[in-house]
């Protein structure tokens, strides 16, 4: 296409990847957008330019502004981009999505400011961390070299944009096109199995609502995740089941609670504590053991069942821009510290590791039943090594086989000694009766008598 229908210069490539962007997010600053697909870029002229030649090309449009305060504290208004219908048609084909897939416009969030929804685009962002690319240099006339640019360093992020719905409807009854009453709809969806995540459920908490409101979501979640469906074979399988794929850590999908509102760490941890505490119920696993199941964990070994839970973790949005969702920025409701991603998705104390401190209980008692038929094969061998004929009746006599006292080598065995010993008159007690014979019939009794 020539300058008469791009205008403002922009490239195919800054066109295609803010069509993209827009058609996840919705709606987003010129600043958001850049950050999300074109963070190597030398300053936000660019992002600015595809913008102005979409909406030139009717694909997109900016009907509303945010305020944010600035570097000196004033505030800085933006303009606000969404796409158009025309539009969303050009971004489900960027994204090779179908067009009824896609949603809306996202008109009215942003002539009403769209504070919301530009939560979850910056919390798309800080999941994401873009990893910002060095962009051609444009030619300049001038033989002085143009200054090298130092890229600004971001954390490793999690998944790609591809990978990322906003809006998504979670149908407690009804269907995913016209779902019921009480149902809700996550505010983002990622599946990024190649990271080990095939299916997160994001929830974006900006303080306007109570603890006691975004504990029932996640109790709605719980009724969405265990509605049952019939499959293709006639089989019941969870209805999630059939948009997304299982983790194979057991439970529900995940759901990341996302903090956004700028309050002290310690006023985070008692949002996090209260919203932990009053969705217990729904995040809670059974104790179970091979007694049978309890409430809590008794001294007896066993096993948590995660069966029918949500796994929930959470973070503020401070600490995912800074570390990244592989950095150690989540709580797990029933863990005890922070945590990287992987690390608090992952359930603890399961069946599987109870098992396998069964399996390793099993080898140490086999070793030491070994480690004692081994003594006492050991001890045999040195009996053997050690044993005699009787020089009586030829019989074996072992080493320590006598019970009254020691017999030594080559000497009788017990029943010959004990034979012998019976023959032998009894010395002491002959002794005794002569000494009392001579005292009877000798000299002196017969002068004691007269």
């Amino acid at each position: 296409m020539g300058r008469a229908e791009w205008p403002y210069n922009s490239t195919a490539r800054a066109r295609g990847l803010v069509l993209l962007a827009l058609g996840v997010v919705k709606v987003a600053t010129a600043e958001q957008l850049r950050q999300l697909v074109l963070p190597g870029t030398a300053d936000l002229q660019t992002v600015r330019n595809a913008c102005k030649d979409l909406r030139h090309a009717g694909l997109m449009e900016s009907v509303g502004r945010t305020s944010s305060p600035g570097a000196n504290g004033r505030p800085v208004r933006r303009d606000l981009w969404n796409l158009t219908t025309a539009g969303l048609a050009a971004a489900a084909s960027e994204l090779g999505r179908p067009v009824r897939e896609m949603g809306g416009t996202a008109r009215d969030a942003a002539k009403a400011g769209a504070a919301y929804a530009l939560a979850v685009t910056d919390t798309i962002d800080a999941f994401r961390q873009s990893p910002p690319l060095p962009t051609k240099p444009v030619a300049r006339r001038t033989t002085r070299p143009a200054a090298k640019r130092v890229l600004p360093v971001r954390p490793r992020g999690l998944g790609h944009l591809r990978g990322w719905e906003t809006e998504v409807a979670l149908p407690v009854a009804g269907t995913f096109t016209t779902p019921a009453r009480g149902s809700l709809r996550a505010d983002a969806v990622l599946t990024a199995p190649e990271d080990q995540v095939p299916a997160l459920f994001v929830e974006v908490d900006n303080h306007t609502e109570p603890a006691a409101v975004v504990a029932a979501k996640i109790e709605r979640y719980g009724r969405f995740f265990g509605r049952q469906v019939k499959n293709d074979r006639g089989r019941d399988v969870p209805l999630w089941s059939t948009l997304w794929d299982d983790s194979g850590r057991g439970g529900f999908p995940p759901v990341a609670l996302v903090f956004t509102k700028d309050v002290g760490a310690q006023a985070r941890m008692n949002r996090i504590k209260a919203v932990r505490d009053l969705s217990r119920a729904c995040w809670q696993p059974r104790w179970d053991s091979p007694r049978g199941w309890s409430l809590k964990a008794s001294e007896d070994d066993g096993w948590w069942d995660f069966t029918g839970t949500v796994p929930v973790i959470a973070t503020h949005l401070d600490q995912l821009r800074t570390h990244g969702p592989h950095g150690p920025v989540w709580w797990r409701f029933g863990h005890s510290d922070w945590q990287p991603i992987t690390e608090a998705l992952t359930n603890t104390g399961t069946k599987d590791e109870y098992c396998a401190r069964e399996e390793q209980r099993s080898l140490e008692r086999d070793a030491q039943e070994e480690r004692r038929r081994q003594e006492r094969e050991e001890e045999l061998r040195r009996r053997e090594a050690g044993k005699w004929e009787c020089p009586s009746c030829g019989g074996p006599v072992y080493p320590g086989d006598a019970w009254d006292e020691p017999v030594a080598p080559g000497g009788l065995c017990t029943v010959c000694r004990t034979s012998t010993d019976s023959r032998q008159p009894p010395t002491t007690q002959r002794a005794v009766t002569a000494a009392e014979a001579a005292e009877t019939n000798g000299i002196l009794a017969r002068l004691r008598r007269t």
